[in-house]
C-alpha cells in the first residue's frame, strides 16, 4: 500500500497464520517466485506460445489477488481442461446474486480442481470468488504455499488434537465469518475434512459444529440463518486420482492404520490437474435458507439441528451430482446386473473396463470392489434421494 510515496506497513492480524495475501502483499509474493522453476513450469504450460519474458512483464504488473486469479490461474486452468478433460459445464449459478458472499460446501475429489473449476464458473458468471479451505499437509513447501496465498487459500491446520484443535478451529471459524459477513467474499469449503475417497460423499458433523463456533449467541445453529448455504456438487467422468485413492481404501478395509508416502499429496495434486476427467459438471443446488430456517425452529437439541443440516446437504449434493456412464456401469459390474444399460454405450463400458484393468490388479477382488464402488457410490446415493421424495 502507498500513501504520499511512502511504503506502509501491514497491519498485524490474528488471522495472519492461515489467511491468503492482502492486495499490497501481492506483488513482493510474485516477485519472490518469478524465477522458481515450478512456476516457469506452470507458465510454459499455460502460454506454450509466450516469451517467458512477456508473461514475467505482465506478472511484474499485478498487484492483486484478482488480476493474479484472472490473468494466470483462469488461463492456466482453461489448458488444463482443454489438454486432460472433455469439457466442463454446470448449472445453478443462474439461481445466485452477484456482489453477494456465499457460503459454499461441497463434495470434494480433487485437491486443487475442485476450488478452480467453481472459481471458473463464478468468474463467469460475474459472481463473487471465493476464498478457499485448504489442508496445510498441501503446502508445506514454499512455492505452493506462495502460490496458494495467491490464490485465496486459508490453511486449515491438520494433525492438532485437544486444545490446539480447538483453538485452531475457533480461529477458521472466525475468519470465515469474517469473510462472509464484514467482506462480502464467498467461502469454499468441503463437506468433510480431506477428499472423499470411496465416493460416499457425507457431510461430516465436525465441520458444520467448527462453522458454528464463531457465532456469539447461545443459538449456536443460528448462524446459518445469517449466511447464505449453498451446496455444490462436483462431478468427474472419470477420476483423475482413483488408482492412487486404492491404498488408502485398502488398509482401511481391513482395518489397517494407513501411512501417506512422502510425496504422496503433491503426486495427487499433479495427477488431478493432468490426469484423464473426460467430463466434468458443476451443480449449484440453491440457497438453504427456508430449510434452515425450518431445521432452526424444531425443538431439538443444537447437535439434532447440526446432523438435521448435514443429511440436507447430503440430499441436496447427491441430487445434484450429475452420474456419468462410468457411474452406471461400475454399479452394474459391482452388482453383477445390467440394471442400468440403458445409461451406457458397450464402447463406454469397454472403455471403463480397459480403464479398470489397466489401472489396479484384477486378481484381487477387494482392490476391484473399492475401485467399482468409487463411481457407483453416487448411483447408490441417488437412489436414496428419490426413495425419500
Amino acid at each position: 500500500m502507498l500513501f504520499a510515496g511512502v511504503s506502509l506497513p501491514i497491519t498485524m492480524s490474528k488471522f495472519d497464520s492461515i489467511r491468503p495475501f492482502y492486495d499490497a502483499e501481492v506483488h513482493n509474493a510474485l516477485m519472490s517466485i518469478i524465477d522458481d522453476p515450478m512456476l516457469e513450469a506452470m507458465m510454459n504450460f499455460t502460454f506454450p506460445e509466450d516469451q517467458s519474458s512477456h508473461w514475467k512483464e505482465q506478472m511484474s504488473h499485478t498487484h492483486s489477488l484478482r488480476d493474479f486469479q484472472i490473468n494466470f490461474i483462469y488461463p492456466g486452468l482453461m489448458k488444463v481442461l482443454e489438454k486432460s478433460s472433455d469439457g466442463l459445464s454446470s448449472g445453478g449459478f443462474d439461481l445466485l446474486e452477484p456482489n453477494t458472499a456465499y457460503l459454499f460446501i461441497s463434495n470434494h475429489r480433487d485437491i486443487i480442481l475442485d476450488t478452480s473449476l467453481l472459481n471458473s464458473c463464478l468468474y463467469e458468471n460475474g459472481l463473487v470468488m471465493t476464498t478457499s479451505a485448504i489442508g496445510d499437509n498441501l503446502i508445506q513447501k514454499p512455492f505452493l504455499l506462495t502460490l496458494s496465498k495467491l490464490n485465496r487459500n486459508f490453511a486449515i491446520k491438520r494433525g492438532l488434537t485437544g486444545r490446539a484443535l480447538l483453538e485452531s478451529s475457533q480461529l477458521v471459524s472466525e475468519y470465515i465469518r469474517k469473510s462472509l459477513v464484514h467482506e462480502n467474499r464467498s467461502v469454499w469449503t468441503a463437506q468433510r475434512e480431506g477428499r472423499t475417497k470411496d465416493g460416499n460423499d457425507i457431510t461430516q458433523k465436525g465441520v458444520l459444529k467448527m462453522l458454528t463456533l464463531s457465532e456469539e449467541s447461545r443459538d449456536s445453529f443460528s448462524y446459518f440463518e445469517k449466511i447464505k448455504l449453498v451446496p455444490v456438487s462436483i462431478s468427474y467422468e472419470y477420476d483423475p486420482t482413483d488408482i492412487l485413492k486404492m491404498p488408502e481404501l485398502l488398509a482401511k478395509s481391513r482395518d489397517e492404520k494407513y501411512v501417506k508416502s512422502e510425496n504422496e499429496d503433491f503426486l495427487n495434486l499433479l495427477r488431478g490437474i493432468m490426469g484423464t476427467k473426460k467430463r466434468i459438471h458443476i451443480q449449484v443446488n440453491g440457497v438453504l435458507d427456508q430449510e434452515i430456517q425450518q431445521i432452526s425452529q424444531m425443538e431439538i437439541s443444537q447437535g439434532e439441528k447440526l446432523s438435521a443440516l448435514g443429511e440436507l446437504i447430503d440430499q441436496k449434493i447427491w441430487k445434484g451430482y450429475k452420474l456419468w456412464p462410468s457411474n452406471f456401469i461400475a454399479h452394474d459390474l459391482l452388482h453383477g446386473n445390467e440394471e442400468y444399460r440403458n445409461f451406457y454405450t458397450p464402447e463406454e463400458k469397454k472403455a471403463f473396463e480397459n480403464r479398470l484393468n489397466s489401472k489396479i490388479d484384477t486378481s484381487h477382488p477387494e482392490i476391484v470392489k473399492n475401485f467399482l464402488s468409487m463411481y457407483a457410490y453416487p448411483v447408490i446415493n441417488h437412489q436414496k434421494v428419490l426413495s425419500v421424495h
